[in-house]
């Protein structure tokens, strides 16, 4: 298990969530990371959801649905997430660009079937305190609340999974290369 890829999950039960809604792009003048890690989320329309800004430092794992970051291929997105310590997002597919920037930048994406997704979501709803251990080598999740367990299992590339491993591409070409 690697520690850095588990942990809370904040759940976002709902299709097509794009990069406006992750990172508007009245933001997108910043440069660097930082100045994005405020308005993570903060366009999100999802019923009851509240960005939870001063909260983000306890989740760092992200459970949606599918087509996660579709819209402009920002890579100010990811970047979003990474500054405020998400080191995780499932859903049961991703927009290419938004996957392949998040593995770019050490952030793991993993995909899981729809029926995997929806088992998740069923099992855990209106669950607050809902956890994730993730065996980064084994590829095996181990969603748990203080009364249920689940255990599912995910594919990640082997170069992938080296990039993330690295904490992102730079890294990985750093030490390869």
């Amino acid at each position: 298990m690697n520690p850095k890829f588990s942990g809370l999950v904040l759940l976002l039960d709902r299709s097509n969530i794009n990069t406006d809604e992750i990172i508007p792009a009245k933001y997108l003048t910043y440069i660097e990371k930082e100045p994005l890690k405020s308005h993570l989320l903060e366009d999100l329309i999802l019923d009851g959801f509240e960005p939870p800004s001063i909260l983000w430092p306890q989740y760092n794992v992200i459970l949606t649905r599918s087509n996660f970051g579709c819209g402009s291929s920002r890579e100010m997105a990811v970047w979003a997430f990474e500054v405020n310590g998400i080191s995780t997002i499932i859903a049961s597919n991703f927009a290419r660009i938004f996957r392949e920037n998040a593995v770019n930048s050490g952030i793991l994406p993993i995909e899981l079937g729809e029926d995997s997704i929806n088992q998740v979501f069923s099992t855990f709803a209106g669950s607050l305190t809902l956890e994730v251990e993730i065996n980064f080598e084994l590829q095996v999740l181990n969603f748990k609340t203080s009364t249920k367990n689940l255990e599912l299992s995910f594919n990640l590339s082997s170069f992938d999974k080296a990039v993330v491993a690295h904490g992102g591409l730079v890294n990985f070409a750093v030490e390869n290369y």
